[in-house]
């Protein structure tokens, strides 16, 4: 066995599932389908931020495809995962970098919330997957993002579409009513950080009012079978 699949099996807890090489992957369940996600495969000489970077498959796999540099954030407000098993901070994503090779200069992470992002200056991409529905101020934090991205902008979120906390759960969502479903306590999923699940619809017009000329939306599924399924995409790009 090698060094570095010891490493991973010493972790107790991935989210990700991240090929290293050589046969390994982490044992992480996200995402389900990263071709729904519909990044570009060719991301040569972009800066990419990857918010709420977790274990870091997005930022690790926007340098697979040519990125110059990616800098991922996480302020691990939501430390949970399973049935309670609490999340590691940087251990994950950094033996990932190290068994992917990456340096310093093209990976960076930083402890930081959505809300001061804006200091680390402009990216041509600007990747915000898993991570609106945990925010106190969705709106707030596209406002913050759209303005530090000069050319695209990915959101996935939690969607209220085919699933409702308060009207019965899988399908007995708001379809295509403009509805942001929001949760005080841990209605939804039991964790105290999921804040806010918008309709496709809402998601859609709460990015178009962040001046973006272009945006396109699409659901994970089309006809989810359980509620980890009922998610939506966003594609906003300037032109």
């Amino acid at each position: 066995m090698s060094s570095i699949q010891e490493k991973v099996d010493a972790l107790e807890c991935w989210y990700h599932k991240i090929d290293l090489g050589n046969g390994i992957v982490t044992p992480g369940w996200a995402p389900l389908s990263a071709e729904q996600y519909r990044i570009p495969a060719d991301l040569t000489g972009k800066r990419v931020l990857d918010v709420g970077t977790w274990d870091g498959y997005w930022a690790f796999e926007s340098l697979k495809r040519g990125a110059r540099q990616v800098i991922g954030i996480d302020n691990f407000s939501d430390e949970l995962i399973g049935s309670g098993t609490k999340r590691a901070k940087w251990e994950n994503f950094d033996l990932c970098k190290e068994a992917l090779g990456y340096s310093d200069d093209q990976c960076q992470r930083m402890e930081m919330d959505v809300y001061h992002a804006a200091q680390l200056g402009k990216f041509d991409i600007v990747l915000f997957l898993g991570t609106l529905y945990h925010c106190r101020h969705p709106l707030l934090a596209l406002d913050i993002l759209s303005s530090m991205a000069t050319e695209a902008l990915y959101i996935e979120s939690a969607i209220s579409d085919d699933y409702s906390t308060y009207r019965g759960g899988l399908g007995h969502g708001y379809g295509s009513e403009m509805v942001l479903e929001f949760y005080p306590f841990d209605e939804y999923g039991q964790n105290q950080t999921n804040w806010f699940a918008p309709t496709l619809q809402a998601l859609t017009y709460m990015v178009k009012t962040c001046g973006w000329h272009s945006v396109k939306s699409w659901k994970l599924t089309r006809d989810p079978v359980d509620v980890g399924q009922c998610r939506g995409h966003v594609e906003a790009r300037r032109s």
